[in-house]
């Protein structure tokens, strides 16, 4: 009796620590709600460890099983900086193709990638930056002025292109699993944030409340409501506060307004730049508690990490609003599974075979092909007919560039085809290829094989920039401009170059090929070429593309996602943010190349089908059918872009784009296209009320394949 007691206490005083160990962490529960996993794991967790969570070097607290976790991540065109991946063309050119359908299906190949990768590094129990899944992409800020060296990373200077680009890019990117991300999707850099790149970490962006809210914010909204699951803030000042402690953009706006429900992460080193060169604050304590405070969840530097304890114990900051900012970048990780079995997640079956394969490959050459931009093709000297052509000359300065292929936040790959690898594979070892150098971006006096281009049948000349040039502020190291521009010139070295050849081939075809992220001055070279090609950066199969276009497989059918001016002189200063003449929307002076623009190797006939109502309410859909026929000598696809002008008052755009179609119509063919646009997308900004509005009056809805053109014009009234 008196061992059965004993035994009954000590069973007794057992229980606690047996009913611990059976106990199932709620947190590791995946049949539990999110925000209940949420909860649960921030209640287990010290001060400390919250804390140190904070940082994009999120920590492990091996107590809880929890490993730790880099959030820094890129994937502008591809899985960057992590080995090897696809590299598709670059942002911009993507842009070029106003197909917003190949951009989701880039972007679902890079996220299958992204995850393969991921998969690959966790069973080797590696936790390294660049292979995680959270990925600090798409960069839809405006890419308002020319100068701007990573605006080759956006989708151009129109918020409503820009919007669906982006939108579409961040589907792919996440999936469509109703209960998983594949990956996490961040819109960036929240907001007013192109340029200049040389004083981005001090400037201050002075705008009114209406080019804010239809110019800059307008893209943010739109990938809010798709769903984006992170924002970036930037590094620059709104008006005077840094946009990392902005509570009015990233609280008030972002989600009490828009209702957003992911999380922000700063940009890297934006904390440090609020003391130390916007000097807005006194130091580091104060800065994580106004950050946390403005809307902060995760910090890409290690502010938080280091000072936010500072802060709570300074009376700064509660340890609630800590819990608060967790809780948001938890969600996203619960969201990725972090914490599941991963037999639950539908992409944990992904591995090597999901990373750079032939149908990746494929899809990087046919959005390569619709990047491509005609500009000029005189006396229709494109395409070439291989057998009319026995030996081809490719040279310049970019024609065997690796970094013109690639552009910036890149991955690498084995199979990068460049222009004089494509041709050479395209005309096969029947037809004598030959290639050199050409020039470089300085020497303006000693050209390579100008004489040996006057031996060949017909000539291709690849010129332009490259990232190193231009680009991000430490990365395009030979820029005069601190990452910027300063001004649209080529290379002067490549105007005498093109001078020199053309004296050299005389009579015979030069097509010029031009890589590039943005407006450059094709006129200057312009009377020295046949053709004229904008390639932007188009990636790893850049170059059999081109062969696809230069010898007819394809027809041209990139569009201009940014106007080309004829002289800067005709933009703004570069720091002035007002968007009073920039951009097609509120610039009607001289261009090279309007918005829009890009020939083709066939001809499109418009015609209206039924009528445009004469009236509208702000509650209606215009709602129109045109047909569109191939009136030319092959396949083609074109884009159609509908415009609208409004009324005639105070600053209202020029025009502006509200939808666009693109459409691959057989030769001697027609496909009917249906434009639909809310009234409401009419909306504008009016400073008096602080509100939308969309105003009555006239207005008209332009068809056309460009910005300045007009194929059929459509008058309502908005009542």
């Amino acid at each position: 009796m008196k061992l059965k007691q004993q035994l009954l206490q000590l069973s007794l005083l057992l229980l606690p620590f047996i009913s611990n160990a059976q106990e199932k962490l709620i947190f590791k529960d995946s049949s539990q709600p999110i925000d209940v996993r949420v909860k649960d794991l921030v209640s287990r967790l010290t001060l400390e460890e919250k804390v140190s969570l904070l940082g994009y070097q999120s920590k492990a607290v091996p107590r809880l099983g929890i490993p730790a976790y880099n959030w820094w991540n890129e994937a502008l065109h591809g899985v960057a900086r992590a080995g090897e991946a696809t590299v598709f063309p670059q942002a911009i050119g993507m842009a070029a193709t106003f197909n917003n359908d190949l951009l989701k299906q880039v972007s679902t190949a890079i996220s299958t990638e992204a995850r393969a990768k991921y998969n690959l590094a966790i069973a080797q129990d590696r936790h390294l930056q660049y292979m995680g899944l959270t990925f600090w992409t798409p960069n839809i800020n405006i890419f308002r002025d020319p100068r701007w060296g990573r605006g080759q990373e956006t989708y151009g200077e129109d918020p409503y292109l820009t919007s669906i680009m982006g939108s579409a890019f961040v589907k792919g990117l996440q999936g469509d699993d109703p209960h998983y991300l594949k990956t996490s999707a961040t819109a960036k850099h929240f907001a007013v944030h192109s340029g200049p790149e040389a004083t981005r970490d001090y400037f201050d962006a002075k705008i009114d409340e209406k080019d804010f809210r239809e110019t800059y914010l307008y893209a943010f909204h739109a990938l809010v409501n798709n769903g984006v699951e992170s924002v970036m803030s930037a590094y620059n000042r709104v008006n005077g506060v840094p946009n990392s402690i902005n509570k009015v953009l990233l609280t008030d706006i972002l989600r009490k307004e828009w209702g957003f429900k992911g999380h922000v992460v700063t940009d890297c080193g934006a904390l440090n730049d609020v003391y130390s060169t916007h000097k807005t604050l006194p130091g580091p304590v104060e800065t994580a508690a106004a950050a946390i405070k403005a809307g902060i969840d995760l910090d890409c530097s290690t502010v938080l990490q280091e000072d936010a304890i500072k802060a709570v114990k300074q009376g700064l900051l509660t340890e609630k609003e800590i819990d608060g900012a967790l809780s948001a970048i938890l969600r996203t990780e619960f969201k990725l599974g972090f914490y599941d079995d991963a037999t639950l997640i539908p992409y944990h079956t992904y591995g090597a075979d999901s990373v750079h394969n032939a149908a990746h490959i494929a899809l990087a050459r046919k959005a390569a092909q619709q990047t491509m931009v005609l500009l000029k093709n005189d006396n229709h000297v494109l395409p070439l007919k291989k057998s009319d052509y026995s030996s081809i000359m490719v040279l310049g300065p970019n024609a065997a560039s690796f970094d013109a292929m690639v552009a910036n936040y890149h991955g690498t790959s084995s199979k990068v085809v460049n222009f004089v690898e494509g041709i050479t594979a395209a005309v096969g070892p029947g037809t004598r290829v030959e290639y050199d150098q050409g020039s470089d971006y300085k020497d303006t006096t000693h050209f390579g094989g100008t004489w040996a281009a006057g031996n060949c049948d017909a000539t291709i000349a690849v010129i332009g920039l490259s990232p190193v040039l231009e680009g991000e502020a430490g990365d395009a190291f030979l820029s005069e401009g601190g990452g910027d521009k300063k001004n649209l010139n080529l290379p002067a070295s490549e105007i005498a170059f093109m001078k020199e050849l053309r004296k050299s081939v005389k009579n015979k075809p030069i097509i010029a090929v031009i890589t590039a992220g943005s407006d450059v001055n094709i006129d200057a070279i312009a009377p020295y070429a046949d053709a004229i090609i904008f390639a932007w950066y188009p990636g790893e199969q850049g170059g059999n593309a081109l062969a696809d276009i230069v010898f007819g497989d394809i027809s041209p059918s990139g569009h201009l996602p940014l106007t080309f001016y004829k002289s800067l002189s005709n933009v703004p200063d570069y720091s002035n943010y007002s968007m009073k003449g920039r951009t097609y929307r509120y610039y009607d002076g001289p261009v090279q190349y309007p918005f829009g623009f890009g020939l083709s190797y066939t001809t499109f006939d418009y015609k209206q089908e039924g009528n445009l109502n004469s009236k509208y309410k702000t509650t209606d859909t215009l709602s129109v059918n045109v047909q569109v026929k191939n009136t030319g000598p092959m396949d083609g696809d074109e884009v159609v872009q509908a415009y609208i002008e409004y009324p005639k008052i105070d600053r209202m755009p020029v025009k502006e784009l509200k939808s666009f179609k693109r459409i691959s119509i057989p030769q001697g063919n027609s496909q009917s296209v249906t434009i639909k646009i809310p009234v409401k997308e009419l909306q504008k900004w009016d400073l008096s009320n602080h509100g939308w509005k969309v105003y009555p009056g006239d207005y008209k809805l332009i068809l056309s394949d460009n910005s300045r053109d007009e194929k059929i014009t459509l008058p309502f009234v908005v009542k």
